[in-house]
């Protein structure tokens, strides 16, 4: 018969691959990374056991009410993915790390665009979501930039944000017109350029053509042109001779 009461006898529990389990002995954290995966034995009435799940999760941020640093209102939502990277500080350092992490993206979302010009966000989106990866807690109010935030404080919960976008950026309606009015007036202004780019290419290709051309070859051109310009059948052109039109320009004054 053996001499140790049933309540101390060991028992055990099954960890998952991607479970890691955080042993409490009498209110202590059992020295040592957090355990598993595997069997796990652990003490009853003297062991607490408490599981951490290991993959990522991912959450949505309920759209923001922003203003930027050049006074545009706009309303942003965004999807923010982490995972855990050290249990023991998860479970010790923060209480519902789920809403503290949501609560943490929200605001500093808020913070980091309202820092950043319309014309910032629209066009570095992509550089302003990943540079709040690393940023450290301590710099967080010089440099408002989304994921360095995040991954500096959050580092502090033993949880790690992999990766945050931005979903939807609206923006109210009027400036969506004035927008496109300008989108459209740019397009305008290049389509006429290019125009005008055509024909300067082509009078100078056409002055270098005439330049070469002799007097026979001009008159043949010349033909050319007339029989062209006669091939619509109401049109009637009238030929005359060149030394007509040479007569008639040496009498202007």
């Amino acid at each position: 018969m053996s001499l140790m009461p049933k309540a101390l006898k060991t028992s055990r529990q099954v960890v998952q691959e991607y479970e890691r389990a955080v042993i409490f002995r009498l209110g202590r954290v059992v020295k040592g990374q957090a355990r598993g995966p595997g069997l796990l034995w652990f003490i009853p009435w003297l062991d607490v056991i408490q599981k951490v799940d290991l993959r990522t999760v991912s959450f949505s941020v309920r759209p923001q009410e922003v203003l930027t640093a050049d006074g545009v209102p706009l309303k942003v939502d965004a999807v923010v993915f982490y995972r855990v990277v050290d249990p023991s500080l998860w479970v010790m350092r923060v209480q519902n790390g789920y809403q503290a992490t949501l609560t943490l993206a929200q605001t500093t979302l808020r913070a980091t665009l309202g820092a950043h010009t319309l014309m910032d966000v629209l066009t570095q989106t992509p550089g302003i979501t990943k540079r709040i990866e690393w940023m450290s807690a301590g710099a967080c109010c010089t440099r408002f930039v989304l994921q360095e935030v995040l991954y500096g404080v959050s580092l502090l919960w033993g949880v790690r944000v992999e990766r945050v976008e931005l979903k939807d950026l609206m923006l109210p309606v009027s400036l969506q017109r004035c927008m496109a009015a300008e989108a459209e007036a740019a397009r305008t202004a290049r389509a006429k350029a290019i125009v005008a780019e055509g024909e300067a290419k082509a009078s100078r290709a056409l002055m270098e053509a005439a330049s070469g051309l002799s007097s026979v070859a001009f008159h043949l051109r010349y033909l050319q042109s007339l029989s062209s310009v006669q091939s619509g059948a109401s049109i009637v052109v009238f030929c005359l001779p060149t030394e007509l039109l040479d007569v008639f320009n040496s009498q202007q004054p």
